[in-house]
């Protein structure tokens, strides 16, 4: 009997932790890209998320340059999505945000193509392929 309270215990602990999104709302979905400055508006107490194509398969990664001023929006997680199910396939990154108060903030992601552990491109493609995606968070 014990062993069978132990293991319903541990089922029910670890349910839910298994692959897939830690957020399941994304809020408000903007998209962006590399190269452009995408304006956002969204009201206080708002969950946003900032979207941006993305293939880590074949060396495509985005990362937060640097988390908004906290007075205005809070980053709470980045997620991936998957286009499909086949090696390779591409998907979406999306960075999940609250708004918090009034006031403007920006936020810069940036695309490092086939960079590696260092994050800075080693070869002229490398260097060509990657970018910024800026995004100007206004909280009204």
């Amino acid at each position: 009997m014990r062993r069978t309270a132990a293991a319903a215990l541990l089922a029910l602990l670890t349910a839910g932790c298994g692959g897939g999104s830690a957020v399941s709302d994304y809020g408000t979905v903007v998209q962006g890209a590399k190269g452009s400055t995408v304006q956002v508006e969204v009201p206080p107490g708002q969950r946003f998320s900032l979207a941006v194509a993305d293939n880590p398969s074949v060396g495509d990664n985005w990362d937060l340059v640097a988390v908004p001023d906290a007075k205005v929006a809070s980053f709470i997680s980045e997620e991936r999505e998957s286009a499909g199910d086949a090696p390779g396939s591409g998907g979406t990154a999306y960075f999940v945000f609250n708004s918090k108060q009034r006031g403007t903030t920006e936020v810069r992601l940036r695309n490092c193509w086939r960079c590696g552990q260092d994050k800075t491109p080693s070869t002229e493609e490398s260097k060509q392929q990657s970018g910024e995606a800026i995004f100007a968070i206004t909280v009204k």
